[in-house]
């Protein structure tokens, strides 16, 4: 009778102890959340940030393509990257992701829907690009390279603080 009197009492037991254990490992996971958002918030900034270093270089590389007059399938390369990068631009900046060493405005977030559009226009501006090039047509490329960088541009006057 000593035993099963005593069984309940371990359940009992086990059950606390289980609890306590649990509330500790909740509490300490909770504690470590504003690190861990913090780390991902600084990756996606990186992300975003050498994202656009790259952007950049292919720009630099479609000018001075176009300016020696040389191989157009460069350029199709280049552009066609430019699409797929942003075509996920927007993603780059979830909400919390504006602190740090970031160059974004507020209005990044604030003007959500704007962003969004300036980053369709960009994909738009990109495609255009892209199947310029594509056709190998060397003026129509360096005319959708143009309107290619005044999209850049808008979107950095109305997106990115200097």
């Amino acid at each position: 009778m000593g035993i099963l009197q005593s069984a309940p009492e371990s359940c009992m037991r086990i059950k606390q102890a289980s609890l306590a254990l649990l509330l500790l490992g909740a509490a300490g996971l909770a504690g470590l959340a504003p690190a861990g958002l913090a780390r991902a918030q600084g990756d996606v900034v990186a992300q975003r940030q050498a994202g656009l270093k790259r952007m950049s270089g292919n720009l630099e590389a479609i000018k001075k393509t176009l300016e020696a007059k040389g191989d157009l399938s460069l350029v199709a390369e280049r552009s066609q990257d430019m699409v797929t990068f942003f075509q996920g631009f927007p993603a780059l900046f979830p909400p919390g992701s504006d602190t740090g060493d970031t160059h974004a405005r507020p209005a990044v977030w604030s003007d959500r829907a704007e962003f969004q559009a300036a980053a369709g226009r960009m994909v738009a501006a990109a495609s255009k690009l892209h199947e310029a090039a594509a056709s190998g047509d060397a003026d129509a490329t360096a005319t959708a390279f143009r309107e290619a960088g005044g999209t850049c541009g808008a979107c950095h006057r109305a997106f990115r603080a200097r």
